[in-house]
């Protein structure tokens, strides 16, 4: 409706001479504002990435290693149940989904800050009756004291972002956008890891579990073994009661085991996005492949975490907010137009009489303000300094939790080859007890001390698989790597 904006100027010769229409297109002034507007300087400092003290090597080396860490990683084990479990908790998990709906959110946050760098377009209209008053308004004789008014007008603002406020303040909302995408991958990164870890530890407990009724069957047999050699005069009740009170200790396990293994289903569930329930099993604890240590450099690393880029996507955004405070100290520059027509009859609105237009320059600035817009400025500073400083540590944690995976995951397989060994040991002495017990050579308490110490070793063993399985799942969390990309595009389908 706005094509072109007409100023009329009266001839000097006589009044009567139609007046002289000169026009000048809306594109041709507004043009070279817009541009004028982005191109102004930008008050603030521009972001400079920080330099950081990254280490030449880790502390321990691994000799074996592979590059997999931008794979999916937990296919490594080669358990198609895991693999299921982790891709319905990418499509369902509660967690990945407020983190998706976290980035909508700031996505349209971008779109409404950077909308003040164009000008606001927006229309009125109205219609409007009155009628004066005699005992304040002289109505002459004849004149209806009954008045109309019908306008309709459109109406433009446009602040001129000559010192860059709107666009630093672009600038802190992107980062924010930016940041709200790492957090999400972040969430999928430890959501992977946790369903992972979870279902090794539940396949764990699966293990001790099945050894726990075995030796229960064993000693419940050895109990009733004994028992009829007591009835038989054969043994003391003291060795009886030395059986019994093995057994019970085994039956002391079963309960407990069962109710760990309800409570992390529940726990997997969850993470799932599925109410309470059982879980579906794969391979057994010995049967899972065991993946190869992913390899990376320091220098990889701050390009694989996500919360290392969140983090840095933090500092951006308070970068700019240092320039949305400077920019404070100088004038909001406006425009407003208005176009439109207004009649006492509706009939006449819209004839050319009745055409109306305005155009005017607004300059709002500070002269004194108590301290405020230097104190905003302080803040701003303070802010930046802080974030400044979590950045830096989360780089340093970052380092540290490798180096402990690292470190973590190569003597975790030692200790195992350590309880494997023990439990062999444990196995032939349980073996030769019997042997000298059943040759009258020992009492049954040293049988019963070897089944003992086996059966704990047993457990132990166990426990030791689940803790080298978990240490390469923490491996690979601390690692970050692109595989959370593709898991990312999975989440959008």
């Amino acid at each position: 409706m706005i094509k072109q904006i007409s100023i009329y100027k009266e001839q000097n010769s006589s009044r009567k001479n139609k007046p002289e229409k000169v026009s000048f297109p809306l594109s041709s002034f507004l043009l070279p504002l817009l541009v004028l507007s982005l191109s102004g300087c930008m008050i603030g400092p521009d972001y400079v990435k920080p330099e950081v003290d990254t280490p030449a090597a880790w502390r321990y080396e691994v000799s074996e290693a592979a590059d997999t860490i931008n794979t999916a990683w937990w296919q490594q084990f080669n358990d198609p149940v895991l693999d299921e479990l982790v891709e319905e908790a990418l499509d369902y998990n509660k967690d990945v989904r407020i983190a998706v709906a976290r980035v909508e959110e700031f996505s349209a946050r971008v779109d409404i800050v950077r909308s003040g760098l164009f000008p606001q377009v927006g229309y009125a209209g109205g219609a409007e009756r009155n009628k004066s008053s005699l005992d304040t308004v002289a109505v002459p004789a004849g004149v209806s004291r009954t008045n109309d008014l019908y306008n309709a007008s459109l109406n433009v603002g446009w602040e001129l972002d000559l010192w860059g406020k709107i666009r630093r303040a672009t600038e802190a909302a992107r980062a924010d956008l930016l940041a709200s995408e790492e957090a999400k991958r972040t969430v999928i990164l430890s959501l992977v890891s946790a369903v992972a870890s979870s279902y090794i530890s539940l396949r764990t407990l699966d293990r001790q579990l099945e050894i726990a009724k075995e030796t229960l069957a064993t000693r419940k047999d050895t109990l009733h073994l004994f028992e009829l050699k007591f009835k038989g005069g054969v043994v003391s009740n003291l060795e009886v009661a030395q059986v019994r009170s093995e057994y019970e200790q085994a039956a002391v396990r079963v309960p407990a085991l069962e109710r760990q293994i309800a409570l992390l289903e529940n726990a997997i569930s969850v993470l799932l996005g599925r109410n309470p329930g059982s879980i579906a099993r794969g391979k057994s604890l010995s049967d899972l492949t065991l993946p190869e240590v992913p390899e990376g450099l320091p220098s990889d690393l701050l390009e694989r975490r996500p919360d290392i880029r969140l983090a840095e996507q933090n500092l951006v955004a308070a970068n700019a907010q240092i320039g949305v405070a400077k920019a404070q100290y100088f004038p909001t520059i406006s425009l407003t137009g208005l176009f439109g027509y207004a009649s006492v009859a509706l009939s006449d609105l819209f004839n050319s009489t009745a055409n109306l237009w305005g155009l005017g320059g607004l300059a709002l600035g500070p002269i004194f303000t108590g301290g405020q817009l230097t104190g905003q400025l302080r803040a701003s500073e303070a802010v930046q300094r802080q974030v400044l400083i979590s950045y830096l540590q989360t780089v340093q944690n970052a380092f540290r939790e490798v180096d402990d995976a690292l470190v973590s995951t190569q003597k975790r397989r030692e200790e195992l080859d350590a309880q494997r060994r023990q439990v062999d040991a444990l196995k032939e002495y349980e073996r030769l007890a019997q042997i000298n017990y059943d040759e009258g050579q020992v009492s049954f308490i040293e049988v019963l001390d070897a089944q003992r110490k086996l059966f704990d070793a047993e457990l132990i063993y166990t426990q030791g698989y689940n803790d080298v399985y978990s240490s390469l799942v923490a491996m690979y969390k601390v690692m970050g790597g692109g595989w959370v990309l593709d898991a990312e595009e999975r989440i959008k389908q």
